[in-house]
């Protein structure tokens, strides 16, 4: 059995649409490939801004806990 020729909506190229393509259904596979660019672009694995980062969650962790276990006297 055959399998269905489909057309890529991006690209406008048929193809045959076999089980467990990955991507989309409605595109080829060269259009539906991941971008092998950075997974999260715009944030930087740069030392100083995970240390940043880092602090700020800890402030935040800390700000959280106080309002949390206060006691209202």
């Amino acid at each position: 059995m055959p399998f269905p020729i489909k057309t890529c909506v991006v690209c406008s190229e048929e193809f045959e649409l076999k089980p467990g393509k990955p991507g989309f259904a409605n595109r080829c596979p060269s259009c539906s490939e991941p971008e092998a660019a950075d997974p999260e672009p715009g944030r930087s694995a740069d030392y100083a801004d995970r240390h940043a980062e880092s602090e700020v969650n800890a402030e935040r962790r800390r700000v959280m806990r106080d309002l949390l276990y206060r006691k209202d006297s």
